[in-house]
């Protein structure tokens, strides 16, 4: 039986992500990578004394790990356990998106709908599109919930695709917030994203969890899965 003891560290937790500036950081946060404190803050656009105080109170409830490399202080989200709070959360954000106010804004929008990272998997149109390819493939079985299948484990190791021994879960479905329909994560999901990227089928664009898709991966996507990547458009 719950405890008003457990209640109120829920309600605290909660609290946590309910400022904007901590749920910016946090969302940064979702492309995988380290940040510096004052990258979070002009990216929170406050003052870094401001992000100092939001950023130690993110790290003293766990959400958030620092290291420090000389006078740097980095952060990132604490494993993954903290990006699926994050994503989980934005799940329930509900309504339209907010309407682009720029024709950057513009692009930005389309390109983080188009393909991005979701903390360590693929998301946007991209990740959609890859996991359904992969279930039309066999490779996954969606029945009982998301499953990866003999062929499944085959084609990884076909492919190149190394699967790193962790706690998690060898493959989760993910609802993407764009897309509203599941995306592969997973310790599969994450070694799928990383691979891309080490192959060069993926390019970070700066500043975003936005990514390309190179011309290698644009082959490598029709040879291994079927997927032309000029027909993967966001559907919102």
């Amino acid at each position: 039986m719950d405890t008003p003891l457990s209640a109120r560290r829920l309600a605290d937790t909660a609290a946590l992500l309910a400022d904007p500036t901590r749920a910016a950081i946090c969302l940064a946060l979702l492309d995988g990578r380290a940040w510096t404190a004052g990258e979070l803050a002009r990216h929170a656009a406050v003052a870094a004394p401001t992000a100092t105080g939001h950023l130690n109170r993110l790290v003293a409830a766990g959400l958030l790990a620092e290291e420090r490399q000389g006078r740097h202080r980095y952060l990132r989200l604490a494993g993954p356990t903290a990006a699926e709070l994050v994503e989980v959360l934005a799940q329930f954000t509900g309504g339209p998106p907010p309407v682009a106010t720029s024709l950057r804004a513009a692009r930005q929008s389309g390109e983080l709908a188009r393909a991005r990272t979701c903390y360590d998997h693929l998301a946007g149109a991209l990740g959609v599109t890859v996991t359904g390819a992969m279930t039309a493939r066999g490779l996954l079985d969606d029945r009982h919930g998301l499953a990866l299948t003999p062929a499944g484990a085959d084609w990884l190791t076909a492919t190149g695709i190394t699967v790193a021994p962790a706690r998690r879960a060898a493959v989760r479905a993910c609802l993407d917030f764009t897309e509203r329909r599941p995306h592969l994560a997973g310790a599969v999901g994450a070694a799928l994203c990383a691979h891309a990227l080490t192959a060069g089928w993926l390019e970070r664009r700066p500043d975003s969890r936005a990514v390309r898709v190179t011309a290698t991966g644009e082959r490598a996507l029709h040879d291994l899965l079927g997927v032309r990547w000029a027909d993967v458009l966001p559907t919102r």
